[in-house]
This record gives structure tokens, C-alpha cells and sequence, in this order.
């Protein structure tokens, strides 16, 4: 560790917080991808439902919540550095992957181009519903490389920031870098599009598969920079002496680690983490919200098409998804409101972080009102996605940070491994649902609340998602009334 001289403190801790957020930035690109594709480039080759869409971005969230429930684990095992290069490998490989579901496509059924799969009907050999099958298991099969790595994204940066930020700060450390799903949101639509646009103007391919080549490849850029930059704080020679002392401001009080005989950490077994209620509330918490955002990530483009009738690489449908999501960057306030409520009011981390949680539960509630206002201009649903959006990704930042509150460092990763499995699982279940109902919608002219067909169908999931963060919050409080870290006997 480099001691040096001068009593100014580094603030190294940010440039590895700038790292994390461009870890999720690429995270969320990489997810992106599919869904603003499918509709307007990769359906038309395939053949593709909306249930067809909603099995893949539903078994995605089936074995992301799986993968999590380990990545956790892996990563208190690997340690951070080892842990997080493994994790953006494997999903940068998978997102590559997604590119030759084509080609494997083709090459099962013996078809020998991609206008062939677009020409199949149901007088062919080979009938479109085949075609739409056998890709939807190829592309499945991408979706679990990339989920199985991508689990370990937030299990590894939560640990980054406990290693290298004290209570106090880490959520407004977790709201920065957790902004990177917002940034990726945000440079997705503006980028994904025209690219595969361009790519199937010169010829190559249908255009998406460079897409996916393209986005992918940003990950295998960030594991470069990844080795040569991190190291714990207290063997980084860009970290003196002043700030490694901010950083563990709280090894003085309850956060100094519990140790054995031997002077080793206690570790806290998997089985023992189901013991504690804050363990469920956290869990409950995720499985309640990551749905919410995730139906907006994987549906928006499809409901702006759906709907209103502008496809992905419209300029007014990326305009559209870019303010959006330009919208949800207000989140960053959720990681500064907890720290007014501990400096200001005196709260203690948790109940600060509760506090504004309750207050980010509340903005959700105008999602009721998107499709009724939708009515009148495609501005008014998307405005108010965009707050939910910012709302959801405020109370992201805080939930997540209640696990630095409760755990210690060395249960943290495994802690946010089971959530996300939980939040995977709800995310399963939206999807799924979403795709069934929206496809039965569309065919059946399904009529709801004075709404037709599609419209409906969102509908009835805008109002799920308005009244999931008011659920989980009464939940979490319910089991985790008050403060109470957890201390390894």
C-alpha cells in the first residue's frame, strides 16, 4: 500500500466506482440488444410471437435468478477481482453467441439462407412454426451463457463497493454505479438499431447478428482495464493512507469482522444464511421490483411498436426510448436522499435507507395511469415509465446497500446472490405471463377496462407494476422492523 506524504486523501475509491458503472453499462447493453431487434429484425427471419419473445426473456430470468442464487457464492469464493473478470467473460462470450443462432439455424433445417427462413410458410417441408421453435431454443441457449455470467455482475460490484466505501456512502456509491443500467438503457436504443440497420444495408447477414457481435465485444475491452486497476484497498498503491482510513471508518464499530481462533474472518455458511429474516426481507424486496424493471427493459420497444406503431430503428421510436430513459438518470438522487436522513436527521443507515425506499415506493403508482393517458400521445406512458423507471432504480440502489447494513463483508456477495435469485424469479413470471397475455390479447381482441386487444394486455401489467414497491416495502418492514446487523457467533 502506498503511504503517502502528503495528509490529502486519494479518492481512488471513485475511479473503481466509475468502473463498476461501466461494468453495468455494458451489462445492460448487452440485454438490450434482443429487445430492440426481435420485432423488427429478428421476428420476420424466425417467425416469432410475442409468447415466443416472452419464453426467452422469461427463461433468461429463470436461469439468471438460478445462476445468482451461486454467483454469489462464487464470487466470496473467487474474490472480487477474480470473481467479477470470470463474470463479464462469460457474458460477453454469450452476448457474441446470440449471433450465430441464424447460422445454426439454417444449418438444423437444412435451409440455405436467411431470405429461406423468411419465404417459409406452412405449405413448405419445412413450416414456419418449426423454424420459430428450433431458433427459440438456439437463442435460449445464448440467453444461459449470458445469464450465467451476468448473475455474477451485482454480487461482485455490491462486494466492490463494501471493500472500498464505508456505510455511509455506499448508496450513493451503489446509485453511480447502478446508473449504469440506466446509461446502457439510455445508449442502446440510439446505437442498437442503426447498427443493425447498417449492418443489413451493406449485406451482413440480416443486421442484428453484428449487433450483438459489436455490443459484446465492449465487455472483453473492460476486463483489460479491470487487471491492471483493482486490487483491495489496503494493497492498492493508488489508495494512501488517509483514505484507506475513511474507507474502514467503520471496523471501529459494528462492522469490525467477527474471527476465529486462527485470526481468520468468519464466513457465514450457505444454509446458515436462511436463517435470519434479513435475508427473506431482502429477498422478498427484489422478487416484488426486478420484474418491474425488467418488463419495461424487455417490453418497452415492443409496446411503442405494439401500440403506436413505430418500430425500433424509427427516429421517433428512439427518440422516444432515449428520453425515456434519459428520465430514469434522477435516480441518482436515491443514493443521496439516505445520506441527508443519517447526517441531517440522525437516522441510522437502515432506517435511512427505509425511509427513502417509502418515499421511491410511492412515484410507481402513475404507472396506472399510462395507458389511460396513452390515449392521447405515446409522450404520456413513456414520461411516466421513465419516473417508475427512476423510482425503481433509486430503490435499487438503496436495497441493495440494506445488505452492506446487515451482513458482513464476507456474506455480502452470496446475500445479494440470493436476492437477485428472487428477483430472477419474479422477473420469470412477469415475462412469461407477459408474452402469454399479450399474444392471447392480440388474438382474441381481449377487452379491459374499456381498453382493446394489446392495449389491454399492458394494461393489466402497467397496474402489477404500480403496486409491487408499495408491497415489498410493507413486507421488508414487517420482517425488518428495525436495525439489526447480523453478527457471526
Amino acid at each position: 500500500m502506498s503511504t503517502l506524504k502528503t495528509g490529502k486523501m486519494t479518492n481512488y475509491r471513485w475511479w473503481i466506482c466509475a468502473m463498476l458503472f461501466f461494468a453495468t453499462t455494458v451489462n445492460y447493453m448487452d440485454r438490450q440488444v434482443l429487445s430492440l431487434t426481435w420485432k423488427d429484425f429478428i421476428a420476420p427471419e424466425f417467425h416469432w410471437t410475442d409468447d415466443d419473445y416472452g419464453t426467452i426473456t422469461a427463461v433468461f430470468s429463470i436461469i439468471y435468478a438460478v445462476c445468482m442464487l451461486f454467483a454469489g457464492r462464487f464470487v466470496d469464493w473467487m474474490g472480487t477481482k477474480k470473481g467479477y473478470l470470470w463474470a463479464i467473460g462469460v457474458w460477453s462470450l454469450g452476448a457474441c453467441a446470440h449471433a450465430l443462432c441464424g447460422w445454426a439455424t439454417e444449418a438444423t433445417l437444412g435451409v440455405g439462407s436467411v431470405q429461406g427462413l423468411i419465404d417459409a410458410t406452412d405449405k413448405t417441408a419445412i413450416t414456419a412454426v418449426t423454424i420459430a421453435t428450433v431458433s427459440v431454443y438456439y437463442f435460449i441457449a445464448a440467453r444461459f451463457i449470458l445469464a450465467l455470467g451476468e448473475a455474477g455482475n451485482f454480487p461482485a460490484a455490491i462486494k466492490v463497493t463494501a471493500e472500498y466505501f464505508p456505510k455511509k456512502d455506499r448508496a450513493f456509491a451503489t446509485s453511480i454505479f447502478n446508473a449504469g443500467a440506466t446509461v446502457g438503457a439510455l445508449a442502446a436504443p440510439v446505437t442498437i438499431p442503426s447498427l443493425a440497420s447498417y449492418f443489413k444495408e451493406i449485406g451482413v447477414g440480416n443486421g442484428w447478428e453484428m449487433a450483438f457481435i459489436v455490443i459484446g465485444g465492449l465487455g472483453f475491452i473492460w476486463m483489460a482495464f479491470w487487471v491492471f486497476m483493482y486490487s483491495k484497498p489496503n494493497k492498492s498503491k493508488h489508495v494512501n493512507k488517509a483514505e484507506l482510513v475513511y474507507i474502514e471508518q467503520d471496523n471501529d464499530t459494528d462492522e469490525a469482522p467477527a474471527k476465529d481462533a486462527a485470526g481468520n474472518e468468519k464466513k457465514m455458511s450457505f444454509a446458515q444464511c436462511f436463517k435470519y429474516k434479513q435475508t427473506w426481507a431482502f429477498a422478498f424486496g427484489k422478487f416484488m421490483t426486478d420484474g418491474v424493471w425488467w418488463f419495461f427493459l424487455f417490453w418497452t420497444p415492443a409496446y411503442i411498436s405494439d401500440v403506436y406503431g413505430l418500430p425500433s430503428d424509427n427516429s421517433t421510436a428512439q427518440l422516444l426510448i432515449f428520453v425515456l430513459y434519459a428520465i430514469t438518470m434522477l435516480s441518482i438522487v436515491g443514493g443521496w436522499l439516505p445520506t441527508f436522513f443519517v447526517d441531517k436527521k440522525g437516522m441510522n443507515p437502515y432506517a435511512g435507507r427505509m425511509r427513502a425506499m417509502l418515499i421511491f415506493a410511492f412515484f410507481p403508482l402513475l404507472a396506472l395511469f399510462a395507458q389511460p393517458l396513452g390515449e392521447y400521445s405515446y409522450w404520456y406512458p413513456v414520461i411516466i415509465i421513465g419516473i417508475a423507471g427512476a423510482a425503481h432504480q433509486a430503490w435499487s440502489a438503496n436495497i441493495f446497500s440494506t445488505v452492506g447494513d446487515m451482513f458482513p463483508k464476507t456474506a455480502i456477495a452470496t446475500i445479494t446472490g440470493i436476492g437477485g435469485m428472487a428477483g430472477g424469479v419474479g422477473s420469470f413470471l412477469i415475462n412469461k405471463g407477459s408474452g402469454m397475455l399479450f399474444t392471447y390479447a392480440g388474438d382474441t381482441n381481449m377487452t379491459f377496462m374499456g381498453f382493446e386487444g394489446k392495449p389491454a394486455g399492458y394494461f393489466i401489467i402497467f397496474c402489477i407494476c404500480a403496486v409491487a414497491y408499495l408491497i415489498g416495502w410493507i413486507v421488508m418492514k414487517a420482517l425488518v422492523p428495525k436495525y439489526k446487523p447480523i453478527v457471526i457467533e
